[in-house]
C-alpha cells in the first residue's frame, strides 16, 4: 500500500477550496490587522483595514468565537447537535433541533435542489465510507457491502421532513455532513458581524473561502487562484465590496492507491470520488448569501464535469474557472476579463460566454 498523502496543506495554501490571499501592500503605513485561528479544520485569517488596534482587535475576535462555534455545533464525525441528529435519523426517530439548525438545513435542501442534487449535504455516509470522515486519510477503499448498500438506500438531504423545527427521516441512512457548506455560511456570518461593529474594510478567509468588504486601506483586495498541480497561483484578481470566492479542489483532501487519486468530492450518482476536474473556483458577485453561495455552488459545477456552464447558469454564476482532469483551463468571459496571469495565459485555455 502506498502512503499516506497528507491532509494538512502549507500554511499558504488553502486547504479544500485551494485559494490563499495575496498580501499586497497597499499604503504600509496605514493600520491593517490581522488574526489567525484553526477552525474547520483549517487555517482562517481575518484582516481589518483602516482601523486602530483597539477597535479592530475585538470585531476580529468576536468573528473568530462565531467560526469555533460553528465548527462545535455542526461538526460532522465528532460529538456535536450535527452528530446527535444523525444518530436519531439512524435510529428511525425524529428530533427538535435549534431554530438556528433548522434555518440551516432548509437553505442546504434549497442549495441541493438547485444544483439537481450533485451537492447533497444528506451524503455524509457516503463520505465516511470513503474515509474522510477523519482528520487524516487512510489509503483503502471502501467495503464493497456497504457501499452497495449505501447505492440500494441512496439517501439525500431531500429525504428530511422538516416540519417546523421537528425533524425525520424514512431513510436511516440519510446522514448529514455540512462540510461542503458551512464555510460559506461563517463567511456571511462574519460579514454581518464586522458590519455590525462598524468594520467597513475587511478580508475573510476560512481555508480558501474568501469574502471581501470593502477595500485594503484604498486599494482593492487581492487575491490568487491557486494552481491545482504546481505551487503559487494560476491566477490573481482584485475583489470588490461583497464579493465572496470560493474553490473546490481534488488536491488537498484525497489519499492514492494504486497510481489513483481519489479526492473528497463525491458524485452522489455513481458514489465515487471525482476523476474528471482538478479545481474549480467561482465568484459571487455582491448579494444576499454570497458567502454561501460561493461555497456551495462550487461543489456540483465541480461534479458536473463538462456539463457545468449550464449548471451554472441555473444557479445564476456568472464567473467561473475550471481545470479538467488533463490540465485543460475553461474561464467565463466574465471572470477572464478579471484575471492576472502571472506566468502567462495558459496555453490549453479556453474562453467560454
Amino acid at each position: 500500500m502506498p502512503p499516506l498523502k497528507r491532509c494538512i496543506p502549507h500554511v499558504f495554501l488553502a486547504p479544500l477550496l485551494a485559494l490563499f490571499v495575496s498580501l499586497f501592500a497597499g499604503c504600509g503605513q496605514a493600520p491593517l490587522h490581522r488574526q489567525e485561528a484553526f477552525v474547520f479544520g483549517t487555517r482562517v485569517e481575518v484582516q481589518i483595514a483602516g482601523l486602530d488596534e483597539a477597535r479592530a482587535r475585538p470585531a476580529a475576535t468576536a468573528v473568530l468565537q462565531e467560526f469555533d462555534r460553528l465548527h462545535r455545533s455542526y461538526h460532522a464525525w465528532q460529538p456535536s447537535e450535527l452528530s446527535t441528529l444523525n444518530e436519531t435519523i439512524a435510529a428511525g426517530k425524529a428530533q427538535t433541533v435549534t431554530p438556528e439548525m433548522a434555518t440551516l438545513l432548509a437553505d442546504a435542501q434549497r442549495l441541493a435542489a438547485l444544483g439537481e442534487g450533485l451537492f447533497d449535504p444528506g451524503i455524509g455516509g457516503l463520505i465516511r465510507l470513503w474515509g474522510f470522515h477523519a482528520d487524516e486519510f487512510h489509503a483503502a477503499l471502501p467495503d464493497p457491502e456497504a457501499l452497495a448498500a449505501w447505492r440500494a438506500a441512496r439517501p439525500g438531504i431531500a429525504d428530511l421532513r422538516l416540519d417546523g423545527a421537528r425533524v425525520a427521516s424514512s431513510n436511516r441512512a440519510l446522514a448529514i455532513d455540512f462540510g461542503g457548506y458551512l464555510k460559506g455560511v461563517a463567511l456571511d456570518r462574519a460579514a454581518q458581524l464586522l458590519r455590525d461593529q462598524g468594520v467597513a474594510n475587511a478580508l475573510i478567509n476560512i481555508g480558501g473561502n474568501v469574502m471581501a468588504l470593502g477595500t485594503k486601506n484604498g486599494e482593492p483586495w487581492r487575491i490568487g487562484i491557486q494552481h491545482p498541480r504546481q505551487p503559487g497561483p494560476l491566477a490573481t484578481l482584485t475583489l470588490a465590496d461583497g464579493e465572496a470566492v470560493g474553490t473546490s479542489g481534488d488536491y488537498q483532501r484525497y489519499f492514492e492507491l494504486d497510481g489513483r487519486r481519489y479526492c473528497h468530492l463525491i458524485d452522489p450518482r455513481s458514489a465515487e470520488p471525482v476523476a474528471h476536474t482538478q479545481s474549480l473556483s467561482v465568484l459571487v458577485t455582491p448579494r444576499a448569501a454570497a458567502g454561501t453561495l460561493s461555497d456551495a455552488a462550487s461543489k456540483p459545477l465541480f461534479i458536473a464535469g463538462a456539463d457545468w456552464p449550464r449548471l451554472a447558469a441555473v444557479q445564476g454564476v456568472t464567473h467561473v474557472l475550471r481545470i479538467a482532469a488533463d490540465g485543460r483551463v475553461q474561464v467565463t468571459a466574465a471572470l477572464y476579463r478579471r484575471l492576472q496571469f502571472p506566468d502567462g495565459v495558459p496555453a490549453a485555455l479556453e474562453i467560454l460566454p
